[in-house]
């Protein structure tokens, strides 16, 4: 399925508050600690273009195969091939299903995506595929602003929102494999 992003200047969504954000923090919190289900795989092909894919191939130098990770000016960076957010999050800041792939991530799995649970150097194992979390911090930008709200991004880079990576993570991948909506994702 693909999805083309409106332009940022047309989306008229209610954003969340930050009160309203914070009331969700019990429910990501609750996410599993060792293994939880890979919920969307999203492909970004160009610019301002979200492809929905139930079969995705990781990759160890292209990353997500037909992202444009790796096509970007100057290639993609080693330590960012993937960005990998808490479904959790991304169900409470985004609010409907259709609209996750607007946040630019390629997977969006169920899992505690915290410091604390997946320092850097931690592998998951997902479908057939091994990818390891990267040093680098994933923070909200001004793409995340304009699809979710001034609020939202407060949230994901307050102190707590970032021990928490609500906004996500970056990993790259270490095996390649094949990976499927619903494969469970393993902590290793």
């Amino acid at each position: 399925m693909k999805a083309h992003e409106k332009d940022d200047a047309t989306v008229s969504e209610h954003y969340l508050t930050m009160k309203e954000l914070q009331a969700g923090l019990d429910e990501i919190r609750r996410a599993p600690k060792d293994h939880g289900l890979l919920r969307l795989i999203v492909r970004r092909p160009q610019v301002k273009a979200r492809e929905v894919l139930q079969v995705g191939e990781l990759d160890l130098v292209h990353g997500l195969v037909g992202d444009s990770w790796s096509t970007r000016q100057g290639g993609g960076h080693p330590e960012k091939q993937l960005n990998v957010m808490n479904a959790r999050a991304i169900a409470l800041v985004a609010r409907s299903t259709d609209r996750w792939a607007l946040a630019g991530d390629q997977l969006f799995i169920d899992l505690d995506v915290s410091v604390d649970n997946l320092p850097p150097g931690t592998r998951v194992g997902v479908g057939s595929a091994v990818i390891e979390v990267t040093e680098p911090p994933h923070t909200g930008c001004g793409k995340f602003e304009a699809r979710f709200g001034i609020d939202a991004v407060n949230f994901v880079n307050s102190p707590e929102g970032k021990q928490l990576r609500l906004r996500g993570l970056n990993a790259k991948v270490v095996q390649p494999g094949v990976i499927r909506v619903g494969d469970i994702a393993r902590k290793l």
